[in-house]
């Protein structure tokens, strides 16, 4: 049964997945406004228009599926002769542009995560407080010492260590400390594990680490680096994609990520309203830092693929021809909408199984 709490969280859930895709959408289109780019449509949504009105030179329409948007400008995929027309304005408008979208989900997640937060009275860090009954590793590792890396991983913030611990191979770690002012180095700090209830092992840190007083400054130092750190962990967990480090069963679409959210969003409920909210405030921080990230990765039908044609213009002082980028885009597109077609198969079965 949805009771009242429930159906509030699914409401703002949808209304932050919208302002993910609205602020995106609103980069480019602030941006080539701001350039005199002409721009066609501006749209929330995708599929029939639901609601639409016209302003000057622009549409701005609500379509019916709230699974994404566009900002259409004129000459943006053709040629055209309209001197306000994208194609025709100089490469480092087009530049600024088209990298625009991905720059405002980063702001976003900034904002997002100070959301988070704020609610703090401390935050962790990544120094050792002290040590619990059953440490492992005090043999080497000493109160007062603060993580700086775990098996080549830079450690910032407790996000960090967080995931240099669930991404590490083995609980035998190489972890490097700053130990009154010398950093120091060690191989094999061995951590406990501790195994799940679907059989896998995951590594537990065996000490416990100091608060930091939650003020303006450190609210605005920990959002800062807890931001870096969630561009990190998406970049690494690309890279672990491509190397095989992590395989089809750990990459989600749509279907997966709306259950992470639902059961991020359950955890937070059985404490409070306002814990579920923030959970799901959280979940949708690494959501817009994510499409910011990946939008920016040089693979055709993103902005990062848009961004590759762009500099090779600047390079070459000469256009890539329009319907030739044209065809790279639609191929991009179409493995694209493959890909999620086979990830979401996937995440159906796992949510069925």
């Amino acid at each position: 049964m949805i009771t009242i709490e429930v159906a509030l969280l699914i409401i703002i859930g949808i209304l932050l997945f919208e302002l993910i895709v609205f602020v995106h959408e609103g980069g480019h289109f602030i941006t080539a406004k701001l350039s005199g780019v002409k721009v066609n449509e501006f749209a929330l949504g995708m599929g029939p228009k639901i609601l639409h009105f016209q302003k000057g030179e622009t549409t701005y329409s609500l379509r019916l599926f709230p699974i994404g948007g566009f900002c259409a400008m004129e000459g943006e995929d053709s040629e055209s002769d309209d001197s306000r027309a994208f194609i025709n304005k100089p490469v480092w408008k087009r530049i600024i542009i088209v990298v625009a979208g991905a720059i405002m989900n980063i702001i976003l997640g900034f904002i997002l995560m100070m959301i988070t937060l704020a609610p703090s009275e401390y935050f962790a860090s990544t120094t050792v407080a002290v040590f619990t009954d059953y440490a492992t590793s005090s043999e080497q590792l000493m109160v007062g010492d603060e993580i700086k890396k775990i098996n080549g991983y830079g450690i910032n913030t407790s996000m960090d260590l967080s995931f240099a611990l669930a991404t590490a191979k083995s609980n035998e770690l190489d972890v490097d400390v700053i130990r009154n002012g010398e950093r120091l180095s060690f191989s094999g700090v061995k951590l406990p594990t501790q195994t799940t209830d679907d059989g896998k092992s995951i590594i537990m840190m065996d000490f416990k680490v100091k608060g930091v007083k939650n003020n303006i400054g450190t609210l605005l130092s920990e959002t800062f680096f807890s931001t870096i750190s969630t561009i990190k962990m998406v970049w690494a967990s690309l890279i672990g994609i491509v190397t095989g480090q992590f395989g089809l069963n750990e990459v989600s679409g749509p279907v997966g990520m709306t259950s992470a959210i639902s059961q991020a969003t359950a955890v937070g409920l059985e404490r409070s309203f306002w814990d579920g909210l923030n959970n799901l405030i959280y979940v949708m921080t690494i959501i817009t830092v994510n499409l910011g990230v990946v939008n920016l990765l040089p693979l055709p039908a993103l902005d990062g693929g848009r961004l590759v044609f762009l500099i090779i213009e600047a390079i070459r002082r000469k256009p890539v021809k329009p319907e030739h980028e044209g065809y790279v885009h639609a191929i991009g597109m179409i493995l694209l909408f493959a890909f999620m077609i086979i990830i979401s198969i996937k995440d159906v079965i796992q949510l069925i199984s």
